[in-house]
């Protein structure tokens, strides 16, 4: 029964996740903002938002006991952006090689790539150093949410800033599909407004969180018939399942050969991921250096690192990335072994 339970959570998850992202092109398209706009802010924090949905949820309702609660909200902050900087790479490089070889050349915007990646490692290096702040330092600890927090607004004015350039360069948004709501209702006279393209947003907002609150009973569930802590289970089960949009689209941009939306819709959902949610992990929950939280942040930097590192260091190749899914399967290994 836990089985399907989150099988369920996350069919309405995924069919919330991509309505969103479907209203999301169509509504950077409209605004005239360009992909790196629309990949790093728009597409990712839509695509997030199952994700972000599960720790918050799960942090502050009433459903199960505060241990599982807290337990299911770390393991879902911080599984996040090590499922995107490891296995969602190693995914982008499968499908890109398969289409340009394993030493293809990729070719996102590398200004954005570059923001998107330093300003995460630096507030995934903050949330870490916070892990070790003892609780009885409650000001630190507070401090530190607040940088946080600033530090995203930071990334989306530059981000927001260079988007008018990108525009004038040839980096503007165009959206892949038709308006899902007016294709399936078009022929009531619904054309792709402002009012449809928000509509269609707070009908996919409510999907994703309709799924995001059953996943939290689900994992419950299945942690206890398993034997297995509730932490381990949200570090690798529910960023597997609430990645999958993510993965699902930059494969398909990748394909196709938009490498700065295929980069940008998974480099921003760290930044996010990576500052804000982080922040309410400090301030809600133990957030303390367990060993299986401790490896996976360090995994999750160095794998970012590295992504940053080969960035700067010349053109950007699929078998590169297959060091970051290596670190992925390091991950497994440290906490099923």
């Amino acid at each position: 029964m836990s089985v399907l339970l989150l099988l369920g959570a996350l069919v309405i998850i995924l069919i919330g996740a991509e309505g969103f992202t479907n209203a999301l092109e169509h509504l950077g398209e409209r605004l005239k903002i360009s992909e790196g706009v629309t990949g790093s802010i728009f597409a990712a924090v839509g695509t997030a938002l199952p994700e972000t949905m599960i720790p918050v949820i799960a942090i502050l309702s009433t459903a199960s006991t505060q241990e599982v609660r807290e337990e299911v909200g770390v393991g879902a902050i911080l599984g996040a952006p090590l499922m995107l900087s490891t296995v969602a790479m190693l995914l982008m490089a499968i499908f890109a090689a398969h289409k340009r070889g394993w030493p293809g050349e990729l070719h996102p915007e590398r200004s954005g790539l570059a923001r998107d990646l330093s300003w995460f490692l630096f507030a995934f290096g903050l949330s870490t150093v916070a892990i070790f702040v003892p609780h009885t330092w409650s000001p630190v600890r507070g401090i530190i949410a607040i940088v946080l927090v600033l530090t995203y607004f930071v990334y989306l004015m530059l981000t927001i800033r260079a988007s008018a350039k990108l525009v004038q360069d040839g980096h503007g948004t165009e959206a892949e599909a038709p308006l899902y709501v007016v294709r399936a209702f078009g022929r009531f006279g619904l054309g792709e407004h402002m009012a449809v393209i928000l509509f269609q947003l707070a009908l996919a907002f409510g999907c994703i969180f309709l799924g995001a609150h059953g996943f939290v009973h689900g994992v419950e569930a299945l942690s206890e018939l398993l034997g297995v802590s509730a932490l381990v289970l949200s570090l690798l089960i529910i960023p597997i399942a609430t990645e999958l949009p993510e993965k699902i689209n930059s494969v398909l941009w990748i394909r196709r050969r938009r490498d700065t939306l295929a980069f940008g819709n998974v480099t921003g959902a760290m930044v996010f991921q990576g500052s804000l949610l982080p922040a309410l992990g400090i301030m809600l929950t133990p957030w303390e250096p367990r060993p299986e939280v401790v490896t996976g942040v360090i995994l999750t930097l160095v794998a970012s690192a590295y992504l940053f590192f080969m960035m700067r260091r010349g053109t950007l190749r699929p078998y590169h990335l297959l060091f970051n899914g290596a670190c992925y399967i390091a991950y497994i290994a440290s906490v099923t072994i």
